[in-house]
């Protein structure tokens, strides 16, 4: 019968806890992190500029935390742009990402890589694409000097014209063509773009490095209308080890630029080390629910 290990990292995205990346956020997120019981606090690289790299890595290390980094781009550093200068832009942001990451001891840099995070007013022109591929040929090759992957997250039609499906995803990377850039899994815009909550994760396989878990709404776990039990039973499918993070977001917690890119207008929860606490119950019992000795 398949299984799941259940040694697959369990965590939660930062903005469950606090808007920004400042020290005293960053701070109690690690706090929080902890005491709910996750092994991994995933950052989003947005709000990089008032990080304090060393610092965190140090509280990330006391706590026993692993940390995953993520971020998308902006209309005016957007790497799939057919404009060379907006490219550049684009492609600083990303090695200075991957950099970030790397300092503070994590091996996954993942998001929207490939483009801007909104809604496009055209399809992606093949230049565009071609600069994709050029730039995050040349990231993912330095993320194999450090020895760290790049994660692909695939995100619906509303906040990327460049990849929406797993299907997309997979013939980037073959075009892409290097072994470190890995799939990203969200439920929350396969509930959007996919046929099905398991498919996707079969096409995908041993090349899945990175999942989010996220409700429909991107509310609590269980309170919309996903089929929860069918993805877990795919992950086991397939054998999946790698992290498996809980993200969701309210107008409770408001990160600048990030909030209103991803339209975060209502107020899902206000509760967040509860809506923490609740995920991770959620998510270990699918996981103990696949796994069978």
């Amino acid at each position: 019968m398949p299984t799941l290990t259940r040694t697959n990292p369990i965590g939660v995205h930062a903005l469950v806890w606090v808007g920004d990346t400042s020290p005293a956020s960053v701070e109690r997120a690690i706090t929080q992190t902890k005491d709910a019981g996750f092994d991994l606090l995933e950052l989003s690289l947005h709000d990089s500029a008032s990080l304090d790299t060393a610092a965190a890595r140090k509280s990330l290390e006391a706590a026993g935390l692993g940390v995953a980094c993520s971020r998308g781009l902006a209309f005016d550093a957007d790497v799939s742009s057919a404009d060379p200068a907006v490219v550049a832009r684009g492609e600083a942001l990303l090695q200075e990402s991957l950099a970030t990451t790397h300092d503070l001891g994590g091996t996954h840099l993942t998001g929207a890589l490939y483009s801007a995070l909104g809604k496009y007013g055209q399809p992606l022109s093949s230049a565009g694409r071609a600069n994709v591929v050029s730039v995050l040929r040349e990231l993912a090759r330095e993320g194999q000097r450090r020895g760290m992957t790049l994660g692909l997250e695939i995100c619906n039609r509303y906040e990327t014209n460049v990849i929406n499906t797993a299907h997309d995803a997979l013939v980037l990377a073959d075009d892409i063509g290097e072994d470190n850039v890995l799939i990203h899994l969200d439920t929350y815009h396969m509930n959007i773009e996919e046929d099905d909550l398991v498919r996707p994760v079969h096409e995908v396989g041993d090349r899945l490095g990175y999942v989010h878990i996220g409700e429909n709404h991107r509310g609590y776990l269980g309170s919309g209308h996903l089929d929860f039990t069918s993805f877990f039973h795919a992950l086991a499918d397939i054998g999946y080890g790698g992290p498996i993070t809980f993200e969701s977001f309210s107008s409770a917690v408001v990160m600048r630029g990030l909030s209103n890119d991803l339209a975060i207008w209502r107020n899902l929860w206000s509760d967040g080390a509860d809506l923490a606490r609740h995920a991770h119950g959620y998510i270990t019992g699918q996981l103990a629910a696949n796994h069978h000795p």
